[in-house]
């Protein structure tokens, strides 16, 4: 098996080209993005869309994840991830499984068709959670590219899969947002060090492997500057899953929350990981492919409906 991406399995980081598209679909009238929006995809790596959802719409949303953070025991407590040294909820995995609401958010056309327009290709879920930023006290997610990880201890081949976080609260300069590094997606950053057995039961608290070097961090800072997206509740940040992102703590009395989704390529399933032991578990990266069907319609009636037949 060829690896085009080697990680981790030499002493020194690497700088390595990307060797495919970004965006593999050009713009066409049909398209769910305007010409614009696809070229700042393509060169910069994310794209920030901005009322997508009807404030309805939001509300359901925001009321489905209070209910998921306020019982965290009626949920797979594999998927419930604290915070390093702590017992508040950082992320919850696997959410389509354990929301109607969210998968429905997950596979809405909104999110989904944008995806599976700009990879060119059926789209299936490769990852969901709940990232959550508790005020004062919710730690950082140091700078790494989710494709070193997919690609290492997923087998995922091919830079073919995005990112998707859908804000649930406000979104400040203050309260930790997203930051991304522009145009860092056109380099892939190799890591160094072999990765430990089970290596996802410490790196979902916090990855010491798998992080890019400082040297080349602050290279990709000063080439192309850093990027702190941020919104009203509803905002949606998409992010190729080479681009260089990462968080600082959050010391403020606001939290920060966000759905996140991972749609990856249906021909871009994954293989036997790259660089580990064994695959991680299912509910961190899907083996089994399910293309998404897409939806339309509100989201807010979609609730309603869960509700009278729950």
């Amino acid at each position: 098996m060829q690896d085009i991406y080697p990680s981790r399995c030499k002493s020194e980081p690497e700088v390595l080209p990307r060797q495919e598209p970004v965006a593999r679909a050009a713009w066409r009238e049909s398209a769910p993005l305007s010409q614009a929006q696809i070229e700042h995809f393509d060169s910069q790596g994310f794209l920030v869309l901005e009322d997508l959802f009807a404030a309805d719409e939001v509300v359901a949303l925001q009321d489905e994840t209070r209910q998921l953070l306020a019982d965290p025991s009626s949920l797979d407590p594999e998927t419930v991830i604290t915070e390093p040294g702590g017992s508040e909820v950082r992320s919850i995995f696997a959410i389509h499984r354990q929301s109607a609401l969210l998968a429905r958010l997950a596979a809405d056309e909104r999110l989904a068709g944008v995806a599976s327009f700009l990879l060119d290709d059926q789209v299936y879920l490769h990852q969901t959670r709940l990232n959550y930023k508790p005020g004062f006290n919710g730690k950082e997610f140091y700078w790494h590219s989710d494709f070193e990880t997919w690609h290492t201890e997923d087998g995922m081949p091919r830079m073919r899969a995005l990112s998707m976080s859908v804000l649930l609260a406000e979104n400040t300069p203050d309260n930790g947002p997203l930051m991304v590094i522009p145009g860092s997606h056109k380099s892939f950053i190799t890591c160094v060090g072999e990765t430990p057995d089970d290596h996802y039961r410490s790196s979902l608290k916090k990855q010491e492997y798998g992080v890019p070097d400082q040297w080349n961090l602050a290279r990709l800072a000063h080439e192309h500057g850093i990027v702190a997206p941020t919104g009203k509740p509803g905002t949606v940040i998409l992010f190729d899953c080479n681009t260089m992102h990462g968080s600082n703590g959050n010391i403020t009395p606001f939290p920060r929350s966000n759905a996140f989704m991972v749609y990856n390529a249906v021909s871009n399933r994954l293989e036997r990981p790259y660089a580990a032991p064994r695959p991680r578990p299912d509910f961190i990266a899907a083996r089994e492919v399910e293309p998404l069907v897409m939806q339309s319609g509100s989201l807010a009636r979609a609730a309603q409906v869960e509700r009278a037949f729950a």
